[in-house]
């Protein structure tokens, strides 16, 4: 038997993902048409023998009820959430429920960081995970010199595949093979995780300077994979299937194009091109390359979408529109003969007519092999906001025949002119 933990932290984290983290929760944002997560369920399920998925955060379970009810339904599996009292650290939360995820005594466990994309290889992973008898088996991926920085970098060894050494976000350059926050446990890691518990509470009780935050709180990093490195114990297995994380609003573009590719192979059915193969009237809007299109939103048969476009339930696309690159999220409606290019547009968010929203695509450097995402900070040296994708959130207004240009709009707000390179508070 086989269980999964998503960890997803809580609504502290996810500050670069506003505004869009402001009205839903950041692992339920919608990427390529379902919430972040769901990518991660969709996974795990196709796991053979996996009988329960464990989803580990800070978040009131009210945000979150309704969509594990929903996943309970579409995917037969059973669905938890386990709330921490405090944020815990990558590794807090698993120790203080590990009876719960021992419960049924299962041969393994997988752990899936929650703000990750990818096309995600478990059951491989696990087969890997078993001939090495290990204790740890991360999946690992190759990056640039310079992004490996900001990462979890590892030395493996190549003919064992033996983790001999593991630094998270290391100062000076260690190794171009990072961890892509994806690993299988094995249950006797919990005695690893109580001697490093036990040894924070000792220090806890006998040093007052120590805060009650940092003796419950346990990072999987740098606490137990790090000291584990060199054992025998610790393996890494690489994979060259895409991988991204998402941190940062510009990055859920990147994610979108991606996903919508992956359904090509595994969910045509949810491509608005291989619905349209199947309808008998010529309807339908222009698609260029992949597309989604929820079932209930309304697309004017002018318009144009793709590539790499989602379209929410109940959004509203009018005659002549243009839209590339970009994710309009439920109840949106864009206007006729409107343009989108390389942005978000928020939930219930009115473009008029002849307006054109673009935004600045941060696409890693094709010319690197390995280059990942940067999420290069909101402003530059000069103060002033760099060039990034477009975000308008929630409810915004935009008027008719209106250019906003690399652009965050936050929620509510009603606008009466045309912008550029601005945060509009």
């Amino acid at each position: 038997m086989l269980k999964a933990i998503i960890l997803i932290g809580g609504p502290l984290k996810g500050t670069r993902f506003r505004p869009l983290s402001l009205d839903i929760p950041k692992p339920l944002f919608p990427v390529a048409g379902l919430p972040m997560i769901q990518h991660h369920v969709e996974a795990c399920v196709r796991v053979p023998n996996l009988k329960e998925i464990l989803i580990l955060g800070y978040y009131p379970p009210s945000e979150l009820q309704q969509f594990i009810t929903d996943m309970i339904q579409e995917y037969k599996v059973n669905i938890r959430y386990l709330q921490e009292f405090t944020a815990l650290g990558t590794a807090g939360g698993m120790y203080h429920f590990r009876d719960q995820i021992c419960s049924g005594n299962p041969d393994a466990f997988f752990v899936l960081n929650g703000d990750v994309c990818a096309d995600l290889p478990l059951q491989e992973l696990f087969s890997f995970h078993q001939s090495k008898n290990a204790l740890v088996s991360v999946l690992a991926t190759e990056a640039t010199r310079q992004q490996s920085l900001l990462y979890g970098c590892m030395v493996r060894d190549e003919l064992t595949s033996e983790v001999k050494h593991y630094v998270e976000k290391p100062s000076t350059f260690v190794s171009t093979l990072i961890s892509c926050g994806v690993y299988v446990f094995s249950t006797e890691v919990f005695q690893i995780m109580s001697s490093v518990f036990n040894n924070k509470q000792s220090d806890y009780y006998s040093d007052n300077n120590h805060s009650t935050k940092e003796a419950s709180c346990m990072q999987l990093e740098q606490e137990v994979l790090m000291p584990l490195a060199g054992t025998g114990k610790f393996f890494a297995m690489p994979t060259t299937t895409w991988w991204s994380q998402l941190k940062s609003a510009g990055s859920a573009i990147y994610a979108n194009r991606h996903y919508l590719h992956l359904y090509q192979d595994k969910n045509p059915q949810r491509l608005a091109e291989s619905r349209a193969k199947d309808a008998s009237n010529d309807s339908r809007c222009n698609i260029i390359g992949d597309v989604h299109v929820h079932p209930t939103a309304s697309v004017h048969p002018s318009a144009t979408l793709g590539p790499n476009v989602s379209v929410g339930a109940g959004a509203e696309i009018g005659p002549g529109v243009r839209i590339k690159e970009s994710i309009i999220l439920s109840g949106a409606s864009i206007a006729d003969h409107s343009l989108v290019l390389h942005s978000i547009v928020g939930r219930a968010t009115q473009v008029g007519k002849w307006s054109r929203v673009e935004g600045t695509p941060c696409d890693p450097n094709p010319n690197k092999p390995f280059a990942k995402m940067d999420n290069p900070p909101l402003f530059n040296m000069d103060g002033r906001l760099n060039p990034s994708i477009t975000i308008i959130g929630c409810s915004v207004t935009v008027p008719s025949e209106v250019i906003l240009l690399n652009s965050i709009v936050l929620p509510y707000k009603e606008l009466t002119r045309s912008f550029k390179n601005e945060i509009i508070l």
